[in-house]
């Protein structure tokens, strides 16, 4: 589970920008959108968090910085010796060009707390650290800061850490996280810490990056897979009242330069996964198939999407989602959150932080007062991650009409055009 998220000197982040999931002190309403993290003295997690803001205010610049934290966890002790790492600092100060951007990450994980950060440039990690709760109090596992003078690191590491750092150490590079480099070497007590990175976040929406179609296809296969997805869809009121999946074989040829897959005879090259969904028809008893390919745009966007989805509710995974409303009628928006704030279909506590540009959401009877964040462009153009909380609006404030108002900041400055 996300506890808290922070970033400083990435993108458009300049200061420490920080999210947290922990829920305000004040009483809220839509008490379903926490849950207990049966952390010892911590209070109760949000289930979900969204954020405002204009275009270019650097919405997804903030969740793209704990992707770009996630790549390093999981990708760094590949990198090459000497190989530069892709760094992109806040490139309008001088003060902040040439600095190391930072990243730290609050997390639970088995009912163990951790907070685990590092910094980096593009030659190396200057500082990583690892503190862990396993009965309550901290324990630094490991820490180690880069001595530009002396041009080495400093290295920390607590008996509480199993295994052989030392050996681990050793064979971190300057630029490779000690924790990546541990993982490759089997450390099996800093395993949990790497999955929940590798198994556990999500981040769509950045680069392209979407949710993975074929577990629909494979959920289409599994046994009562199919049971689940059409109750998805008919909760969507999608229309759609059965589905099929078939394999066909198909070729890859060139044709006038274009790839054309092409039906394979013989033995095949690759397989077609095809969805046909049946509708009711007006005038016939029968059902009338459609290729999944005839439906709305936003309808092929949710269909191919569904067995992530469930797939993250039933794993308990954190999911964060760039621009959830893309395509999608502001129902089906609510829909999908509201599968998240549901106990009982959200029975391992998965989490989703979302942008949107949806004010509709902000109605009072989706998100907690607690659960909403802006993001906006400071005079130096850079961003400012903040909570509502900051205006202390009343519990009957029409919060809608309080942001496209300006009143919590966050909206674009839209002038005049003269032609």
């Amino acid at each position: 589970m996300l506890i808290e998220f922070r970033a400083t000197n990435y993108r458009s982040v300049k200061g420490t920008q920080t999210l947290t999931l922990v829920g305000g002190a004040a009483k809220e309403l839509l008490s379903e959108n926490t849950f207990d993290p049966e952390l010892p003295g911590f209070p109760r997690l949000l289930r979900s968090a969204v954020i405002y803001g204009a275009n270019a205010a650097g919405k997804t610049n903030f969740l793209w910085a704990l992707q770009f934290m996630q790549s390093l966890v999981l990708n760094s002790a590949t990198i090459q010796e000497g190989a530069r790492i892709v760094h992109t600092p806040f490139k309008l100060s001088k003060a902040t060009t040439n600095q190391p951007s930072e990243f730290e990450v609050v997390f639970a994980d088995d009912g163990v707390r951790y907070e685990y950060g590092f910094s980096v440039d593009a030659e190396r990690f200057h500082k990583e650290s690892l503190i862990a709760y396993p009965v309550g109090r901290p324990q630094t596992w490991f820490e180690r800061t880069y001595h530009a003078k002396k041009r080495e690191y400093e290295w920390h590491f607590s008996t509480k850490l199993k295994g052989s750092p030392r050996v681990w150490r050793d064979a971190t590079r300057g630029n490779a996280l000690f924790l990546s480099t541990a993982i490759q070497l089997n450390s099996e007590q800093l395993r949990p810490i790497f999955q929940w990175f590798q198994k556990k976040l999500v981040v769509i929406g950045m680069g392209g990056s979407q949710l993975n179609p074929s577990l629909t296809f494979q959920l289409l296969e599994q046994p009562g897979g199919k049971q689940k997805l059409l109750q998805f869809v008919h909760a969507a009121d999608l229309g759609i009242d059965d589905l099929s999946l078939q394999r066909e074989p198909m070729q890859v040829v060139a044709v006038d330069g274009n790839l054309v897959r092409e039906p394979l005879s013989a033995r095949p090259v690759s397989t077609l996964m095809r969805v046909t969904s049946f509708h009711n028809g007006i005038d016939t008893s029968e059902s009338v198939p459609l290729d999944i390919g005839d439906e709305s745009h936003g309808t092929q966007i949710l269909f191919q999407s569904a067995g992530a989805w469930l797939n993250v509710l039933k794993n308990g995974e954190i999911l964060l989602y760039d621009e959830l409303d893309t395509s999608l009628h502001p129902l089906m928006t609510r829909f999908l959150i509201r599968l998240f704030h549901g106990r009982g279909t959200n029975p391992k506590n998965a989490q989703l932080v979302l942008t949107t540009h949806d004010t509709s959401l902000l109605d009072g009877d989706m998100f907690r007062r607690d659960q909403i964040w802006f993001v906006e462009k400071d005079e130096k153009n850079a961003s400012r991650v903040y909570p509502l909380s900051e205006f202390s609006p009343r519990k009957d404030e029409a919060l809608e009409r309080g942001y496209l108002k300006g009143r919590y900041g966050a909206l674009p400055f839209i002038g005049e055009l003269k032609l």
